[in-house]
């Protein structure tokens, strides 16, 4: 399988695997909901490990790829704020969570441009 093969799958992985732990442990994930959304930050959780599921599945497949590939980078960008509450709020934290914590954020810019790049790979086939 040719690298251009395997990367929607390993993004569909990376995906699955993070919405199966948003129902599986969704303590942490509730507690980097920003405040200024409305309602429960479980029901944000749940809600969200929903959509990386949804993602995983139309990444996954050559007919959906392009179009969830693209909803996935957006959703990357969408996710970001989360990210940020995190290490604000891990600031005083131990050194190895807090640097845990900064670390995420840039690896969201990786993460779009990998989506990016599977739904430019998965172009024409939809």
């Amino acid at each position: 399988m040719s690298r251009s093969e395997r990367s929607p799958l390993l993004l569909a992985g990376l995906l699955a695997a993070a919405g199966v732990t948003h129902f599986a442990r969704p303590r942490p994930y509730d507690e980097i909901v920003p405040r200024a959304l409305p309602g429960s930050p479980r029901t944000w959780t749940y809600a969200s490990g929903a959509v990386e599921l949804a993602l995983a599945a139309g990444v996954a497949l050559p007919r959906t790829r392009r179009a969830a590939a693209l909803a996935t980078a957006a959703f990357f960008v969408g996710v970001f704020p989360a990210n940020v509450k995190m290490a604000v709020d891990w600031r005083d934290r131990p050194a190895p969570q807090k640097a845990a914590a900064i670390g995420r954020l840039p690896v969201q810019l990786p993460l779009v441009l990998w989506a990016r790049s599977v739904a430019r790979a998965g172009e024409g086939r939809a």
